[in-house]
């Protein structure tokens, strides 16, 4: 009996060693505050300058004929916006785990998982951008009381080639980005989604303004061209299908996967409806919207690209058990902890809110050099509008943490899942709290 004690207590003691060493490894290999804020700053920035452009592209185009003529296009920018959020984020996410995993080492691997990748954002970018017109058209059409044959052609062919095309392109420099980082040991969490928002709006804009002007004008003479566009986009939908199938990577999330991006998408088509209130009575608002709605969501992306790759890491090595970092077993979390605690997530949460004020008071000073003509600056506004910013990003991470956990306990992907929602609620909030900004100064 003291021989089996013993032997037992030394297995206990070999056990606690082994803990112990983990703890410590987990330790080592964190992230500190200054490499995260060194790599999530250049790609935040250049993602708002691009945010600057969108906006500026968007103050500029609503007085096209085609912004004029058909208003529920106003309700469709916010979800083809989103979908850098919906496809090309999560595409981010989803890659920059699986190279943080150790699952783009080999050559076959990775070469499929890229093909597999760009034609699944492919088909949702089609299904979603026609759904998204679809919804623009209702919502435009009930108020009305009347429907309009040439404007729905016209915003049915914009948005599923706009989607497109948009998806192709950004998927592309998403992939090309992790690869890069992830062959310079570089964390592919920290720059991807950033990267990815950084040319999304302003791509997403100036192909829609370019793809739907031309639509306008040319639909009184030649009505089959935006049937044929929307037709032939649709006839792809099986031929995606039908590759993702065999995809063993990707083929999960064809099944699983649609739910979050046409939640995101209603969401999202619910600030449009805000955005279109706003456009049309509110002055200057325009050019504030992309900026506000991108920042928020770049930044709730990088937080939960980073949690989820957390949990998929400790997966692996099966040490759940061990790191009390990403806490799973509450439904409701203490905001302290979210905050103020000093576990790895919540230092990243305080260096995500810490670029806050000053990248917006950065976009800000830049919309007023460009459009000074179009709107005047005050102070009270300044000071209202990054009250608004920080209050949309604090209820972004708190959501965040909650939200990848809950998902990770539904036994879910949350690449798959998270960011959709996350971002398509930060534009909700956004656009909200900016109307109400312009608002209470009016």
């Amino acid at each position: 009996m003291h021989e089996l004690s013993t032997a037992a207590n030394e297995k206990e003691n070999d056990d606690t060693k082994t803990i112990i060493t983990i703890d410590n490894n987990n330790s080592d290999n964190q992230e500190k505050w200054y490499t995260i804020t060194s790599q999530v700053f250049l790609p935040f920035m250049i993602a708002g300058f691009g945010m600057v452009g969108a906006g500026l592209v968007l103050e500029r185009v609503k007085t096209l004929n085609l912004f004029q003529e058909i208003p529920e296009i106003y309700i469709l920018v916010p979800a083809l916006l989103g979908l850098k959020g919906n496809l090309e984020m999560t595409l981010a996410s989803r890659l920059s785990t699986q190279a943080n995993i150790g699952n783009m080492d080999k050559r076959n691997e990775l070469k499929s998982m890229i093909i597999g990748n760009i034609i699944l954002i492919q088909l949702q970018a089609i299904v979603v951008g026609f759904l998204a017109a679809i919804v623009s058209i209702t919502m435009g059409w009930i108020p009305q009381g009347h429907f309009n044959l040439r404007h729905a052609l016209v915003l049915c062919s914009s948005s599923v080639s706009t989607a497109s095309i948009t998806s192709l392109v950004l998927g592309t420099i998403v992939i090309i980005v992790i690869v890069l980082s992830h062959k310079c040991k570089i964390n592919p969490d920290n720059i991807a989604t950033p990267i990815a928002a950084s040319l999304g709006d302003l791509t997403t804009l100036s192909i829609l303004a370019g793809i739907g002007g031309f639509l306008f004008q040319v639909i009184d003479n030649y009505t089959w061209l935006p049937i044929i566009t929307t037709i032939l986009f649709l006839f792809l939908i099986p031929v995606w299908i039908m590759i993702i199938i065999k995809n063993e990577y990707v083929k999960d999330v064809l099944i699983h996967g649609w739910t979050p991006i046409i939640a995101a998408m209603f969401i999202s088509s619910a600030g449009g409806i805000i955005l279109d209130f706003a456009i049309q009575t509110l002055r200057g608002i325009a050019v504030f919207q992309p900026v506000i709605n991108g920042v928020g969501g770049n930044l709730v992306a990088v937080q939960a690209s980073r949690l989820s790759t957390a949990f998929h890491r400790q997966d692996k090595s099966r040490e759940f058990q061990n790191d009390t970092d990403y806490d799973t077993s509450t439904n409701c979390l203490d905001p302290y902890k979210v905050f103020c605690s000093k576990q790895n997530n919540s230092s990243t949460a305080r260096v995500l809110l810490s670029l806050v004020i000053p990248g917006h008071l950065t976009f800000i000073f830049l919309i007023w050099q460009f459009t000074a003509d179009h709107f005047r600056l005050s102070f009270p506004f300044i000071i209202l509008y990054l009250i608004a910013a920080l209050i949309q990003v604090i209820i972004l991470l708190y959501i965040a943490q909650w939200m990848v956990g809950f998902v990770w306990r539904q036994n879910r992907d949350p690449d798959n899942v998270c960011i959709p929602y996350l971002t398509a609620i930060g534009d909700l909030l956004g656009t909200a709290l900016l109307t109400s900004v312009f608002l209470i100064l009016s």
